[in-house]
């Protein structure tokens, strides 16, 4: 597994609309101090991770790479607040993970970070929309606002006309993007993305690669994981 901070090259792609400035948070600086996680099946003990200590600046764009198994996501994982490390401590934003309350993990999770599933995670009976506005659900934002700002983000993605389909009904690239969408839903200033091209063609592949770019020059921290 390799840690660059070298970002990707550019893309030309048109910028986002005016309305889309807001998109968002304070940028979060991570760390991870001899982080190590083992997972345990009956007798058997596998090493994911085996004393990984690195440190993200806020605003950085890192790419984890490395080939399958190597632990990228579960590295990943850990950065979110998904996952707690068997032993060592992961830091984000000056605070240790495994110290805050289950709010304040909460809160971090909704409120701070974006993370763009491999396997997208959307919610099968609810339309794209709804998909991308469930963030702002669960952070109690009004319908109305939720509404808007989840059709802004679908045609950031190029998918406003599907904003009613259903996942089923969405091929895996279309599916990918609504993903993309949804973790931009609550204005992170921390973006992961674990594989974000990886269902996409060429050309949606650069124009997602082109949107995390952008971000990151807007400020966020954006964190990818890629076997490219």
């Amino acid at each position: 597994m390799t840690l660059t901070n070298t970002p990707l090259p550019a893309v030309e792609s048109q910028r986002p609309p005016p309305d889309m400035l807001d998109l968002l948070g304070q940028p979060v600086g991570l760390r991870t101090d001899n982080a190590r996680r083992v997972f345990r099946s009956g007798d058997v003990e596998v090493v994911a991770l085996d004393g990984v200590s690195i440190e993200i600046a806020p605003g950085e764009f890192v790419a984890i790479t490395g080939p399958s198994g190597g632990g990228k996501s579960t590295l990943l994982a850990l950065l979110g607040g998904l996952d707690r490390p068997s032993s060592g401590t992961v830091y984000a934003a000056g605070a240790p993970l495994d110290q805050l309350t289950q709010g304040a993990l909460d809160d971090y999770r909704l409120q701070r970070v974006g993370t763009i599933f491999q396997t997208f995670n959307l919610v099968p009976s609810l339309s794209a929309l709804d998909n991308v506005a469930l963030p702002l659900a669960l952070a109690g934002v009004p319908v109305g606002e939720r509404r808007r700002r989840g059709r802004l983000l679908l045609e950031l993605v190029g998918l406003g006309h599907r904003a009613g389909f259903r996942p089923p009904r969405l091929a895996g690239g279309e599916q990918q993007r609504v993903a993309v969408a949804r973790a931009l839903a609550n204005r992170p200033g921390l973006v992961l993305a674990d594989e974000p091209t990886g269902n996409l063609d060429t050309s949606r592949g650069e124009a997602v690669m082109n949107l995390l770019e952008d971000l990151n020059r807007r400020g966020a921290t954006v964190v990818l994981v890629t076997h490219d």
